[in-house]
């Protein structure tokens, strides 16, 4: 059987989804499965050996340039070649969906009420009943899984295997033998713990050696901050997404926003302290033993954000410290 899988991004999401890649190749090892995903975030799924082949697409290049749209049809036709027993659109919108239709007719995806776009629902030959506001995890696990004829429980996931992979060969360049990582950025900026009292976390954390991670100048500047004010705060060059997951599996401890590489954490079965604010913490990760959460006081919907909600910047770093000691015992 040959399914292909339509899950675009961004890096969390793609995360959330690839955990169901061990369970099915646990259930349906002759599988073949590929993956369907916007370029910029193909690293995130290189090195997997549950996928036999990444299928890159750049739908993101059509909003600058509309010719780029017939390039993309083009190339998901040539992907269609590949005759696909089963499309699974794990991403539940009208461009998924759409990529999803050119891939084949059997398509599998989340029914119109457990969506944000539920128009992408009428594409869909087998739809799957989950409520938007159940865990991402949870629910990325049951829209692949359950067309396949395959139930996850929830101590499967608890004790599931690390499933982002890496070239091991690559050295990692300025970095302690053993180091906890910030992740001082997100995508928008209240996802965004406050620099201040990330360096009150440094600085109670004097004997611990600190690495900073940043993908754009904002986080940069975060992190010079950092290194400056803090001597045991290293801020790092800038790594690919290779890099990344390879410095995150040697982590002590990772601590960040509800973010992507925060997220990584979690896939690489590494302990990491999730800090939310705007955005629902019983949503967006799935938390163990090792993987926890500080929460802001303020109660999140998760079918309508508050993109006032900058309670984030409120959280007092003793709670974050507080939890820190607790794991690195």
């Amino acid at each position: 059987m040959k399914i292909a899988i339509v899950k675009l991004s961004a890096m969390g999401d793609i995360i959330h989804a690839m955990v169901a890649l061990e369970f099915i190749k646990k259930a349906r090892p002759m599988i073949q499965i590929d993956w369907i995903v916007e370029e910029a975030f193909a690293p995130l799924l290189e090195q997997n050996p549950h996928i036999d082949t990444i299928l890159p697409v750049n739908l993101k290049a059509i909003k600058k340039d509309k010719t780029a749209l017939f390039r993309e049809i083009r190339k998901v036709k040539s992907y269609a070649k590949n005759n696909y027993d089963l499309i699974i659109d794990a991403q539940g919108l009208l461009k998924s969906a759409l990529v999803a239709r050119v891939l084949g007719k059997n398509i599998a995806g989340y029914s119109k009420d457990s969506i944000r776009e539920g128009i992408a629902s009428y594409f869909y030959k087998q739809k799957v009943a989950i409520g938007y506001e159940q865990n991402a995890i949870t629910r990325n696990i049951k829209v692949i899984c359950e067309p396949l004829g395959i139930v996850v429980d929830e101590d499967e996931i608890l004790n599931k295997k690390p499933f982002l992979y890496f070239d091991t060969t690559a050295p990692l360049s300025r970095v302690p033998d053993r180091f906890i990582v910030f992740v001082v950025g997100a995508s928008v900026v209240n996802k965004i713990y406050p620099k201040e009292k990330f360096l009150q976390i440094a600085q109670a954390l004097e004997n611990e050696e600190i690495v900073v991670v940043w993908a754009n100048e904002r986080e940069y500047k975060i992190g010079e901050f950092l290194a400056k004010e803090a001597k045991n705060v290293h801020l790092l060059d800038k790594l690919n997404l290779d890099a990344l997951k390879h410095l995150l599996s040697k982590a002590q401890l990772v601590i960040g926003g509800d973010t992507g590489p925060t997220h990584m954490a979690w896939g690489l079965n590494v302990p990491s302290i999730t800090i939310f604010g705007n955005t629902p913490q019983y949503r967006n990760t799935f938390i163990t033993p090792i993987n926890r959460v500080v929460k802001s006081h303020t109660q999140v919907n998760a079918l309508k954000l508050d993109k006032s909600d900058f309670s984030i910047q409120e959280i007092d770093p003793q709670e974050v410290i507080e939890l820190v000691k607790e794991l690195l015992k």
